[in-house]
């Protein structure tokens, strides 16, 4: 697989990006431009650097181009996301497992964001004001203007989302029992709660309702596995001792949101349709056959 990057000055007036990095590597402008499109152009002028994908224009004179390519980062195939609701100036959607919350240097095809941007309609510009890792699925809000990216950030910020998600874990949990974790993450206060929704006997795999008073990275996955409830396809933070098959994802959804609209100023309580959600029987199912 083919992975380089160019760093090219613009010393001249009436430069155009393609010719210059067609210039320097053995890429043909088709190819070119289906990777500009999957965002690995940078463009940095007066020490701000910012991905760019206008390429018919000429470039500013004194600045610098810098094309990062990775043919394995852009052949990767983009999940399909699914638009729940649409505020204008926010929207939220369900990020299925796979999809990216944030894009790297190299790409960023497989985001949330730049889905969000070639499929909704009218089209706007995606930002992102909080984050699900890869591996999890569910709820995702996005701005699409600077002003609601600020309002929305803030309520994450100071706590003002109430927000609930849901795990299978291994393990027998006490149905209806909820359980307080209080324990730092990185050395920064986190607290999550934990109810026993439902048990399946046959796989020992019980599932959670999780209420989260922070937001710390893998917050649930590191809360629940000190439990001694590991979630199923944690590979990181989980049982060690497990194996799982190449396609069981890991077991932990956003299922719903409260909030004050920052906009409007009503009450959104969005929740995930069970379509959506996590199947107790299915991974049981899954587990049993693996």
């Amino acid at each position: 697989m083919s992975k380089f990057e160019l760093h090219i000055p613009i010393k001249f007036k009436n430069s155009f990006a393609i010719d210059l990095i067609s210039s320097q590597c053995d890429l043909s402008k088709s190819q070119i431009k289906q990777a500009i499109d999957k965002g690995c152009l940078w463009l940095t002028d007066k020490n701000k650097t910012k991905r760019v994908r206008k390429i018919k224009r000429s470039l500013p004179e004194h600045t610098e181009l810098h094309f990062y390519y990775d043919e394995q980062v852009l052949n990767q195939k983009c999940p399909s996301a699914t638009l729940l609701q649409d505020y204008q100036e926010y929207s939220i959607w369900y990020k299925p497992y796979g999809m990216l919350s944030q894009g790297s240097k190299w790409s960023d095809h497989c985001t949330i964001s730049r889905w969000a941007e070639k499929h909704l309609t009218p089209q706007r510009s995606a930002l992102i004001v909080h984050r699900l890792d890869r591996a999890a699925t569910g709820l995702i809000i996005l701005a699409h203007t600077r002003k609601a990216a600020r309002a929305l950030s803030a309520l994450f910020e100071h706590h003002d989302i109430e927000k609930h998600y849901q795990i299978i874990t291994h393990g027998k949990c006490t149905i209806g029992e909820t359980t307080k974790v209080d324990i730092d993450i990185d050395q920064r206060s986190a607290v999550s709660h934990f109810t026993g929704h439902a048990y399946d006997e046959s796989a020992n795999i019980s599932l959670f309702d999780v209420k989260i008073e922070s937001g710390r990275k893998h917050q649930i996955r590191k809360h629940a596995s000190s439990m001694g409830f590991p979630v199923v396809g944690d590979r990181l933070h989980g049982d060690g001792h497990m194996t799982y098959p190449n396609d069981l994802n890991l077991q932990l959804c956003s299922t719903s949101m409260k909030f004050q609209c920052p906009v409007s100023q009503q009450t959104i309580d969005i929740t995930l349709p069970d379509n959506l959600r996590l199947n107790l029987l299915d991974v049981s199912k899954r587990l049993k056959e693996s």
